[in-house]
């Protein structure tokens, strides 16, 4: 079973469930990142955590790239993987 790295954490009273992941997520059609977003979100619920799952994923450059609602957009754009990795304090298990 795939375990993730997280970060659980609460950003303008929402939680939120930050997952990084390797770069060639951000080479998938917007359909499988959207597959692989939904599977994560049922196995934070399924492990009892609260929130919205954000993917996150490095690009070249040192920029980091996620899939947010949209009000989290100047969250997302003001860190960086140095800050989520930092922030890391769960893991999530998949089955």
């Amino acid at each position: 079973m795939p375990t993730f790295h997280i970060a659980h954490i609460r950003e303008q009273g929402v939680d939120l469930i930050i997952v990084p992941l390797d770069a060639a997520f951000g080479n998938r059609t917007s359909t499988s990142q959207r597959e692989t977003t939904d599977a994560l979100q049922r196995a934070a619920v399924s492990a009892g955590l609260a929130g919205t799952v954000v993917p996150v994923w490095p690009v070249s450059g040192g920029g980091m790239r996620f899939l947010a609602p949209h009000g989290f957009h100047p969250f997302f754009r003001s860190i960086d993987l140095g800050w989520v990795m930092a922030n890391i304090n769960r893991e999530l298990i998949c089955s």
